[in-house]
């Protein structure tokens, strides 16, 4: 699925856009996983995970989503830099087609500008229009609570726990929260 452009204001006054990546997002893209996994123990790959993904294939990941009309991913553009995003996976299964399961990445330096607040608001609304989703689901890892506080704000409940399903390079071990929002 591909994504109608969309400028908004942050809180900070700059402006910003929501769009779906494309190719020529590419090198970006990746370099914006690999900084944002590094910022954070809170994504489920290191940093490093992501050396050996080449170009080629962040590009068919690109394509894939935006000619699969059964995911979206929106990224965020601030000053000309991808500042993160976002996507949404929907179930096909005909005992799963009412689910689907969201994600969100963002740069530290664009925590708390209002950018994943919106996000989550345009994955909800996509869930919306497609009809038939009656619940939306993520994960996420112990201690992240700055997520917990905006996923809950969206109405996302915990739902179970995944006891011990992070193991961190030091060899501690964190929980992994499922969540879900009723549509």
């Amino acid at each position: 699925m591909t994504y109608k452009e969309t400028e908004f204001m942050l809180k900070d006054g700059r402006k910003a856009l929501f769009r779906s990546p494309t190719e020529a997002d590419a090198e970006e893209m990746l370099s914006f996983i690999r900084k944002a996994s590094g910022e954070t123990d809170f994504l489920l790959k290191y940093q490093e995970e992501y050396d050996n993904f080449t170009l080629e294939q962040e590009k068919a990941f690109i394509n894939g989503v935006s000619c699969n009309e059964n995911g979206l991913m929106i990224a965020c553009v601030v000053d000309g830099k991808i500042a993160g995003n976002c996507q949404i996976s929907f179930n096909t299964g005909m005992k799963e087609r009412h689910r689907a399961s969201v994600a969100i990445g963002l740069l530290q330096e664009y925590w708390n500008l209002g950018i994943g607040t919106k996000m989550f608001g345009e994955l909800i609304r996509a869930a919306e229009e497609r009809g038939g989703i009656v619940q939306i689901e993520l994960d996420f890892i112990e201690g992240n609570t700055r997520a917990r506080h905006l996923y809950e704000k969206m109405g996302f409940r915990i739902t179970g726990v995944k006891p011990d399903a992070i193991r961190l390079k030091d060899g501690t071990f964190r929980n992994e929260y499922m969540m879900v929002k009723k549509l």
